[in-house]
């Protein structure tokens, strides 16, 4: 017998069957990408364990705002005050920092500065020092004390007035984190003074172009 005879003969693959197993193939590939570990965050991963962006005070302007009004925009909450001596102001400039390394992104971005001292926070003094660092990208907002405590006890945010000095001057006490929320309002990330603003830029490009944001 010729030594071809004894080699397996091979059978096409009827193109119903051809169609199934490139449809399985498919769908393996889509299953391995979707258990392909996520790439970590140099920021505080929050999702899912702080609320949606979600408040009623008002703006720098004077007028109502919710936090359905920013929809659609990243968003970077800050908790301070326009008479603080040194951390806010340094908070703001690295935010003005973070901005500039985004690059054009940053349009899609808006920085909130929510004010823990509503008794002499007023809308036009909060506009004036939001917009001695950013008149395009960032907006004060404060309200009654009521208000303000409502907000700071949905995001975990503690504060408190100090004694005040024989002139009436006093100083707060309060955190320095930096959340930020994706254009769908979700809570993402939160970032600290001892997160670096490349860091911070990096991780902020991802939320703005994230596809569930």
């Amino acid at each position: 017998m010729h030594a071809s005879f004894l080699l397996p003969r091979t059978r096409r693959t009827p193109p119903m069957m051809r169609r199934r197993l490139a449809a399985a193939l498919l769908l393996f590939c889509a299953l391995a990408a979707c258990s392909k570990p996520a790439e970590p965050w140099h920021l505080t991963d929050v999702s899912g364990h702080l609320p949606d962006l979600d408040f009623s005070l008002i703006d720098d302007g004077g007028a109502p705002v919710t936090g359905q009004s920013f929809e659609g925009r990243t968003t970077l909450v800050y908790f301070g005050y326009t008479h603080c001596p040194d951390v806010c102001p340094e908070a703001m400039a690295r935010l003005m920092q973070v901005l500039q390394r985004v690059g054009p992104d940053a349009d899609k971005a808006r920085i909130v500065f929510i004010s823990v001292d509503p008794a002499r926070d007023t809308p036009a003094l909060l506009r004036a020092y939001v917009r001695a660092f950013d008149d395009k990208h960032a907006v004060g907002l404060t309200g009654t004390e009521r208000a303000i405590e409502s907000v700071a006890q949905r995001y975990r945010v503690a504060y408190q007035m100090e004694k005040r000095d024989p002139s009436g001057a006093y100083e707060v006490t309060h955190s320095s984190a930096v959340y930020i929320f994706d254009a769908a309002g979700h809570a993402r990330l939160l970032a600290t003074d001892h997160d670096s603003i490349d860091a911070i830029a990096t991780d902020l490009k991802r939320v703005i172009h994230a596809k569930d944001a």
